[in-house]
């Protein structure tokens, strides 16, 4: 049903101007009843010169190509005037037929153009210039591109969004529609990105209902998944059946034996944990019963290690001008004769030249050094602080692009990367898939550095690597805990050093670089950021705004949260003007010059940078949003210095970035931090969510809100509960079945 505040237009399609083949983002002009030729554009696949359109959705104001149509929804029917017929074969829509060959045909066959198209190559190869085999073949074609036109309404039909309806096709083939007619819930299975909800809402709609075994086995996986966003690799059994239940609107025992029933498809994988049944997606058990596997693997065989001698360690101390303290030295000397290392620690602990010690003394031996963080920023640190290139682990591993997005990397096994040692930084905000994938592209014999601190937020994705691998006792860990003299200037790592021993930061210092602004309403803490945010920093400190500035929030909710202060700060900072293009996306607005974060990984996204060019862009990546083409339906991204077009289609990957979370902002930092801390959620008062926000500020780290809440925060070391198996599997001679 077509939403009521949608408008209507209706007309025959004139012109194709543009289309994007792989996302069905079209730009056509129609004419209308009353003769006026009107640009409409949106996602409109398969449709050609002389349809007639029903379309469904509003109107825009371009800067540069004036008023236009943006389709939501789209009714079509085929040609049906010899005219029509026409313009739409001479369009080429049909391959084989030109503009000579259209009228040719038309003037031989007239109304029943179509049907002879259809139906009856033999009258069609009576066309001069037409061969028998080039009207079979003509023919075919008009049978196979009418079959999916047909599809694709059907589809729309039943509800899906044009895009949706492409990726359905591609996904499931000329058989989707029957296909969802009999089980819907396969539109939530597969890689179409329908949520359960919406398919709910499609099967109740269906003339005969799909059996309620479908429906129950998707709403379990549904939980499953859901839960894998809250960062639980796995759920106990018994803990996966009421929320299911009450999804589902059955009982507990109808879910367990569906659970059975999933296990038996190879849809969930169940196992035994200390004496307890844990529910698994197979792919995430596979991720942590694998990287287990690896890592007793090179516990058990470790690298080719050497005694390090005093004189290699002063060598360095000499070269970099750095002394090396007692815990500095044990994790240098550890990371050369064992080969493995997991080094943590709090900010100002030395972390970083200690890591640089360790990538001296391997390239002294003549090993080649990979250097790797999960993030762009993680890895551009970690190239400005050891002087050697740094790469995301996306890009070591060589994500590559699939026809369903699934992630797939062209390093792996089979195909391992090049290296000798590999230094991982941020450690703490990798998830296990991506960990999984850098396990398994290790050759054999790689030395391992892992480097992260064990204090911060667990990652954005599932799992809990960093604490599973340290909580193991397997591996060799050594926590710097020192903090240098030099570093203790600063307040920022001072505090932070308080929060994590529990102790309440110091806030009443105004002439360092943390200081506390009191305020006890949200509405004047938004007022107050906006002018740090806008004039008193830059002024201040010559920050550029968009780039040296970052709000962290703990919420996205409220006055105090992301999605408003997104909002606030847009419009304070990069307010329209004339000459400065912007796109609308619901209740958003993406303008030239926004600072954008991408909210899940893309492997499509193509980019370039110089005469490099790649694709992917990747969950937490920030950047500058530099052009906005509403006419070829595409926007462009700077993310430092990678330029990624991004088609219309994909804008739902993108969220404003003025403010993100603490949880958004791991392995990055930042010139200067503002953290509102006022009606913050109970649920996101807890220490580690403060101390990660800290420790993302280089220069200067600004409270400003309630001092109670703060203390709220610091007193609360409540941990919330993850859900992973690493750890047992790191410390159990687990069996599979």
């Amino acid at each position: 049903m077509v939403d009521e505040q949608l408008e209507v237009l209706e007309g025959v399609a004139e012109e194709l101007v543009f289309r994007r083949e792989d996302t069905g983002f079209t730009v056509l002009d129609i004419s209308t009843e009353d003769g006026e030729l009107i640009t409409v554009v949106g996602v409109l696949p398969e449709i050609s010169a002389g349809e007639e359109l029903r379309l469904s959705g509003h109107w825009d104001a371009h800067s540069t190509f004036g008023r236009q149509f943006r389709a939501e929804l789209c009714e079509r029917r085929m040609p049906g005037t010899v005219a029509q017929m026409l313009k739409y074969l001479a369009s080429g829509s049909v391959k084989g037929i030109g503009p000579s060959t259209a009228v040719k045909i038309i003037e031989a066959f007239g109304e029943d153009t179509f049907d002879v198209l259809g139906n009856h190559p033999e009258k069609l190869a009576k066309i001069r210039g037409i061969s028998p085999k080039k009207a079979e073949q003509i023919c075919q074609q008009f049978k196979e591109q009418y079959a999916v036109r047909e599809i694709m309404m059907s589809l729309e039909t039943l509800g899906l969004s044009p895009s949706e309806a492409i990726n359905a096709y591609r996904v499931f083939g000329d058989d989707v529609t029957r296909m969802i007619m009999k089980n819907p819930y396969i539109l939530c299975l597969s890689d179409i990105g329908m949520s359960f909800e919406r398919v709910d809402a499609l099967a109740d709609t269906l003339h005969e209902k799909p059996d309620p075994g479908f429906r129950i086995r998707a709403g379990i996986l549904h939980v499953c998944n859901h839960n894998l966003s809250n960062g639980h690799t796995c759920l106990p059994r018994e803990k996966l059946l009421r929320p299911a239940a009450d999804l589902l609107g059955t009982n507990n025992d109808t879910i367990d034996i569906a659970i059975d029933d999933l296990c038996d498809e190879h849809l969930l994988r169940v196992a035994k944990l200390d004496g307890r049944e844990f529910v698994f997606l197979p792919h995430i058990f596979d991720a942590e019963y694998d990287s287990a596997q690896r890592i007793k693997m090179m516990v058990r065989f470790p690298p080719a290690g050497r005694p390090t001698l005093d004189r290699d360690i002063e060598r360095v101390e000499r070269k970099l001008g750095i002394h090396y303290e007692g815990k500095q030295r044990e994790a240098i000397v550890t990371a050369i004769e064992k080969g493995i290392l997991i080094l943590t620690g709090g900010p100002g602990t030395g972390k970083t030249t200690t890591v640089n010690a360790i990538l001296q003394l391997l390239e002294a031996d003549g090993l080649h050094v990979v250097l790797t963080a999960p993030t762009g920023r993680a890895a551009q640190r970690m190239s400005e602080i050891t002087g050697k290139e740094a790469k995301t682990i996306h890009r070591l591993l060589e994500a590559e692009r699939t026809g369903n997005e699934q992630m797939r990397f062209a390093r792996h096994a089979r195909n391992p990367i090049e290296a000798d040692a590999v230094i991982v930084d941020e450690l703490s905000m990798v998830d296990i898939v991506l960990f999984a994938a850098l396990m398994d592209a290790l050759p054999m014999g790689c030395r391992l550095i892992m480097v992260g601190d064990s204090d911060q937020l667990p990652p954005v994705g599932a799992g809990n690597v960093l604490h599973d691998l340290i909580d193991s006792n397997l591996l060799p860990v050594v926590k710097l805990d020192e903090v240098f003299r030099q570093a203790m200037e600063s307040l920022i790592v001072t505090n932070a050093h308080r929060v994590v021993a529990g102790e309440q930061p110091i806030l009443d210092v105004k002439d360092n670089d943390f200081f506390h602004m009191e305020r006890t309403n949200a509405a004047r803490t938004v007022q107050d950021i906006v002018g740090l945010y806008k004039t008193r920093l830059p002024k201040a400190y010559g920050y550029d705004a968009v780039r040296d500035i970052q709000v962290l929030c703990p919420s996205r909710k409220g006055d105090a949260g992301t999605v408003n202060l997104n909002r606030v700060l847009q419009e304070a900072v990069n307010p329209p003007a004339k000459g400065k293009n912007e796109i609308k996306l619901q209740t958003r607005v993406f303008r030239e010059g926004d600072k954008v974060m991408q909210i899940k990984n893309d492997y499509n996204i193509n980019w370039s940078r110089g005469s490099e060019e790649g694709s992917g862009i990747f969950n937490g990546d920030v950047g500058i949003l530099t052009s906005v083409d509403k006419q070829k339906g595409v926007v462009e991204v700077d993310f430092d210095g990678r330029k990624a077009v991004y088609p219309v289609l994909n804008l739902k990957e993108l969220e404003l970035a003025y403010a993100v979370t603490v949880h958004k902002s791991q392995g990055s930092e930042f010139e200067a931090v503002i953290l509102p801390v006022v009606d913050v959620p109970p649920m996101l008062c807890y220490r580690n969510l403060f101390y990660t926000a800290v420790t993302r500020a280089r220069s200067k780290m600004i409270t400003i809100g309630k001092r109670a809440t703060i203390e709220e925060m610091v007193d609360n070391d409540r941990k919330i509960r993850r859900y992973s198996a690493l750890r047992t599997f790191l410390e159990a001679d687990y069996g599979l079945d």
